[in-house]
C-alpha cells in the first residue's frame, strides 16, 4: 500500500471478503455519518472523501483486482476520477436518495445539462506491447457536440425556455398527507427531463439534443509494464452531454496477449528452460531467451528438474516508480523418450554404478516457490 494511505478495507470497516451488500451498509453508514452537511466537525471533509474513494474502488470488480494486486498505487490516476463530493454536488439529500429511492428528505437533485455517457475501448496488445510500452492510435465512435448550435439544441438565433411545468427547478414536488404526517414526493419534471429548460426551436441537424454521432480517433500512450485488465482514464473523451453537458470519459480496458515462452507472475517473467540428463547432471553453458534479447547461462552441475534460477532485473518494468522485475529461469529435465542402442548401453552403465534417489517432497505450489526465489 503507498506510504500515508489507511488501506480500504480498513477505511470502511469490512474484511477482505466483505460482499457487495456489505460494502454497500458500511458505506452507507460512513457516509451518512460524515458528510460535511451533515457533520460539523473539520475533518469530516476529508473522511468523507476517503470514504467515497474506497467504496468507488472496493465496490467495482476491475478496480478492487488492481488495487488487490499493486495497492493505492494500481487505482491512483484511474477509475472514475472521484474527487470525494463527485455525483452529490447537491448535498447529503443526494446521497440519501443514491441509496433510498430519492426525496425522502427534500434533498435537491442537480439542474442543468446532463453529463454524457461514458465510454470503454478494448485494446488489445502484444505481450512485448505491454511490457515496454507502446503508443497506439485508436478510432471509434461517439456523440460528439452538434457544431451549428454549439451544443444547445436549439437553432441559431433562438433561446432555450425556462419549462412552465416546473419553473425551471427541473424538479416536481407533490405533497401527500397520511396517518404519519406529510410527506413530499420528488421526481424529475418529465418534460425537461429535469434540466429546467426546454427547446421550443430545436436545431435542424441535432434535433434539439445538441449532439450528433460522429468518429473520433485519438492518440493512447500505453505506459510500461501494464497488464491484462488494465485500465486507462481518458478525461473528457466520452459522450458528449445533452444540449451543452460536459463530456464523460472514455476508458481503455487492455488485453493482454500471452506469449510463447514467457508467463508473467506481477512484475517478474518466468522461462521454463529444457535440459537433458546430461546437461543437468554435469552443467551447462545455454543460450536462453530475455525480454531484452538472448544471453547465456549458466546451468550449474547437478541441478535438479523444478530448480528455479533468478536474474535480476530481466523482469517486467514497474508501472509506478522506477526499476524492473526479476527473471525467473525454471529447469526441466527432460527424460528421452526413445534411445539409439548407443545411448541405451551407456545409461545402462550408468544405472549400474548408481542407485535409486529419494526427492524431498514440495509441499509449496508452482507460484509459491517463484516468489520464494524472488525474495531468496
Amino acid at each position: 500500500m503507498a506510504t500515508g494511505q489507511r488501506d480500504y478495507d480498513e477505511v470502511l470497516g469490512v474484511s477482505r471478503s466483505a460482499d457487495a451488500q456489505e460494502l454497500k451498509k458500511a458505506y452507507r453508514k460512513l457516509a451518512m455519518e460524515f458528510h460535511p452537511d451533515r457533520n460539523p466537525s473539520e475533518d469530516a471533509a476529508a473522511k468523507f472523501k476517503e470514504i467515497n474513494q474506497a467504496y468507488e474502488v472496493l465496490s467495482d470488480d476491475q478496480k478492487r483486482q488492481a488495487y488487490d494486486r499493486f495497492g493505492h498505487a494500481g487505482v491512483d490516476g484511474q477509475g472514475g476520477g472521484f474527487d470525494g463530493f463527485q455525483g452529490f454536488e447537491g448535498g447529503f439529500g443526494d446521497i440519501f436518495d443514491a441509496f433510498f429511492g430519492g426525496g425522502q428528505r427534500g434533498g435537491r437533485r442537480r439542474r442543468g445539462p446532463a453529463r454524457g455517457a461514458d465510454l470503454r475501448f478494448n485494446l488489445r496488445l502484444t505481450f512485448e506491447e505491454a511490457i515496454f510500452g507502446v503508443d497506439k492510435e485508436i478510432e471509434f465512435q461517439r456523440q460528439e457536440r452538434c457544431t451549428r448550435c454549439s451544443g444547445k439544441g436549439a437553432e441559431p438565433g433562438t433561446e432555450l425556455a425556462t419549462c412552465p411545468d416546473c419553473n425551471g427547478a427541473g424538479e416536481i414536488r407533490r405533497s401527500q398527507q397520511s396517518i404519519f404526517g406529510q410527506f413530499v414526493n420528488v421526481a424529475p419534471c418529465g418534460r425537461c427531463s429535469g434540466e429546467g429548460r426546454i427547446v421550443p426551436n430545436p436545431c435542424e441537424d441535432c434535433r434539439g439534443t445538441g449532439r450528433l454521432r460522429a468518429p473520433r480517433k485519438i492518440a493512447v500512450k500505453v505506459p510500461a509494464g501494464v497488464d491484462d485488465g488494465s485500465q486507462i482514464r481518458l478525461a473528457g473523451e466520452g459522450e458528449a452531454g445533452a444540449r451543452g453537458g460536459e463530456p464523460g470519459n472514455l476508458y481503455v480496458v487492455l488485453s493482454v496477449a500471452d506469449h510463447e515462452k514467457f508467463q508473467r507472475v506481477e512484475d517478474h517473467i518466468v522461462l521454463e528452460l529444457p535440459v537433458n540428463v546430461a546437461q543437468a547432471a554435469l552443467g551447462a553453458e545455454l543460450s536462453i531467451p530475455t525480454l531484452d534479447g538472448d544471453m547465456t547461462f549458466e546451468v550449474p552441475a547437478g541441478t535438479q528438474s523444478g530448480e528455479d534460477f533468478v536474474i535480476r532485473g530481466k523482469g517486467v518494468p514497474h508501472l509506478r516508480g522506477a526499476g524492473r522485475g526479476d527473471m525467473v529461469v525454471r529447469v526441466t529435465v527432460v527424460v528421452p523418450e526413445s534411445l539409439s542402442d548407443d545411448q541405451r548401453e551407456l545409461l545402462e552403465k550408468l544405472a549400474e554404478t548408481m542407485g535409486t534417489p529419494t526427492l524431498p517432497r514440495r509441499s509449496k505450489g508452482f507460484f509459491e516457490r517463484i516468489r520464494d526465489a524472488m525474495a531468496g
